[in-house]
């Protein structure tokens, strides 16, 4: 049967994640970290399909879906979210053409930066998005440690944490956040998240200053993270920390980007260890992250 590249549609979704899931396995477990994901409902790419269609991409034969690629845009940043194909049909030329149908939505879409989190040790797809100009940029760890230790050894919040509401005037204000720490507003995914019910927005004040906002998880993850400036970095993850570790959660986790120095070593002071390294690869002139925690590789 002849290879098909086609746009993904609401049923393709569940065999996608499916595909994926097992190839990061696959991925991971051949390089000695053991399987890292299970499957989850793809909400995130259904959302997307509904807002942004022109993103999602997949490889069928006979029927079989055995390649996927799902990208974002928000103003002028296009976000890389998945691109994986069937461990057994790579070095084929799937994964290139999947890319090169996912960068005509950057063209498409006006993007004037582009950027994905992949793994360190994921060196031929390195090798492909180089390819496409696309460049190693700065390590993103994953981070981890158990709720009750942190408990132990966290001071007190130092920023006033309250709760995000929908209101039009807090969209205003994370989009201008968002714009000081990455360059562009990210409204609608901040809409995404206001809808989960798993996860609790917070913004923070230093005084009566807005300096940031952060997300926590039912599961204990934070992220994204986003500050004005910098030099709040430390504070505003000091704070989610503290709020997390007053949760219910076994376990708390967050990506760090390398650049974030503050927040690296809080990380680490506080007996958090690194679970796997990650890598942020961007086109010139994009990535510098300082101001920055993101949630994840595919929703950043």
């Amino acid at each position: 049967m002849p290879l098909v590249y086609r746009p993904a549609r609401l049923e393709d979704l569940a065999a996608s994640d499916a595909l994926v899931v097992a190839s990061i396995n696959e991925l991971t477990v051949r390089h000695g970290f053991g399987p890292m994901v299970m499957p989850s409902p793809p909400d995130f790419q259904l959302f997307s399909l509904k807002g942004d269609p022109d993103g999602l991409w997949l490889a069928e034969e006979g029927g079989e879906i055995v390649g996927f690629a799902w990208s974002w845009v928000c103003g002028r940043l296009w976000f890389l979210a998945q691109l994986f194909v069937d461990p057994t049909r790579q070095g084929q030329g799937i994964g290139d053409a999947l890319l090169e149908r996912t960068l005509e939505h950057a063209r498409k879409s006006g993007a004037v930066h582009k950027a994905l989190i992949t793994f360190t040790f994921n060196r031929v797809s390195q090798g492909l998005y180089i390819r496409h100009g696309l460049f190693p940029k700065m390590p993103v760890y994953f981070f981890n440690a158990g709720r009750e230790r942190l408990s132990q050894t966290l001071p007190q919040a130092p920023l006033r944490a309250v709760a995000i509401d929908n209101s039009a005037a807090t969209l205003t204000s994370l989009g201008e956040i968002d714009c000081r720490a990455i360059g562009v507003s990210r409204e609608k995914h901040h809409r995404y998240l206001f809808d989960d019910l798993r996860i609790t927005g917070i913004l923070l004040y230093d005084g009566n200053d807005l300096v940031g906002y952060c997300y926590v998880g039912a599961n204990g993850h934070i992220g994204p993270l986003a500050v004005t400036r910098a030099a709040v970095l430390h504070d505003a993850f000091a704070t989610a920390l503290k709020l997390a570790a007053d949760g219910s959660a076994e376990k708390i986790s967050a990506f760090l980007p390398g650049t974030c120095d503050c927040a690296l070593s809080l990380a680490v002071a506080q007996g958090m260890r690194i679970s796997f390294p990650m890598l942020l690869m961007a086109s010139p002139g994009y990535g510098d992250w300082t101001q920055y925690m993101p949630r994840n590789p595919g929703f950043m």
